[in-house]
């Protein structure tokens, strides 16, 4: 299954009242959104993976709590809190790896205080502690934070080559005022994820088939260019009534990608 759903829809919902409410909604794949250090390990991770097998699920990828501060633990100009970072985040790794996740989601730095070829070899470094447990860092769009246009992300994948991965996310990019396919056309060899929703002219984060975006268009773009990723619906609480607009958004998807 290429359609899935992002825990995020169900915030604040415990996390794993948020995946269980993923299963019951009939997604077969998921992004968890971690919300607590307490969710990395012991009891709460077991029942996470616990609560993957019982409904089937498979997990893609993983969102980690720590989003808002990343320009303070990963790309500030003190070099010891960045070094320390990376001894913090394999934590989140080592979940990732539990749960069979294979992508950690990355908002990056909300202002550029390092200069971008510095901010690179950070990712870098980030994605090299990452690779031992099976895990690719990818950076998401997202608005307000310097990922948020394409020439930024053209910066990164020009630094990094092979190593640069990117999340598209068609909310954040209608936020930032940018085309998404601005992102396909600037970097779509780098695209591995994409959090899915839909917009019109009065409302920038729907479910899918609710609104006016191009998903045919998308897709084909996409594929156009080797994608081989998933396609997670990524909502706020707000932003739905309950599980059925979720189950007729996947339905939707999947009808549009060919899956049915």
């Amino acid at each position: 299954m290429r359609i899935g759903m992002s825990s995020s829809c169900f915030y604040p919902e415990e996390t794993e009242a948020s995946l269980r409410r993923i299963g019951e909604a009939g997604a077969k794949t998921a992004e968890i959104f971690f919300n607590s250090p307490g969710e990395l390990h012991g009891d709460l991770l077991r029942e996470l993976c616990a609560i993957r097998d019982g409904y089937g699920m498979e997990i893609v990828s993983v969102h980690p709590f720590m989003s808002f501060t990343e320009g303070f633990w990963l790309f500030s100009e003190y070099e010891r809190r960045f070094r320390d970072s990376l001894d913090f985040y394999p934590r989140f790794f080592e979940a990732a790896e539990a749960l069979g996740a294979h992508l950690f989601v990355l908002h990056g730095a909300k202002s550029l205080k390092i200069e971008p070829e510095r901010y690179a070899e950070r990712l870098a470094q980030l994605n090299e502690r990452a690779k031992p447990f099976g895990v690719q860092v990818a950076h998401e769009n997202v608005v307000y934070y310097v990922g948020e246009h394409p020439a930024f992300m053209q910066k990164l994948q020009a630094e990094l080559g092979d190593d640069f991965a990117m999340v598209l996310d068609l909310k954040q990019a209608g936020r930032a005022g940018v085309d998404p396919f601005a992102f396909i056309d600037a970097v779509g060899d780098s695209i591995v994820h994409v959090h899915a929703s839909d917009r019109d002219a009065s409302h920038d984060c729907m479910p899918p088939g609710k609104g006016e975006f191009p998903f045919r268009r998308l897709f084909d773009a996409l594929e156009g260019r080797g994608y081989k990723g998933k396609y997670l619906i990524e909502l706020y609480r707000h932003n739905f009534r309950d599980e059925r607009d979720l189950t007729e958004a996947q339905r939707f998807l999947r009808q549009t990608l060919g899956e049915d």
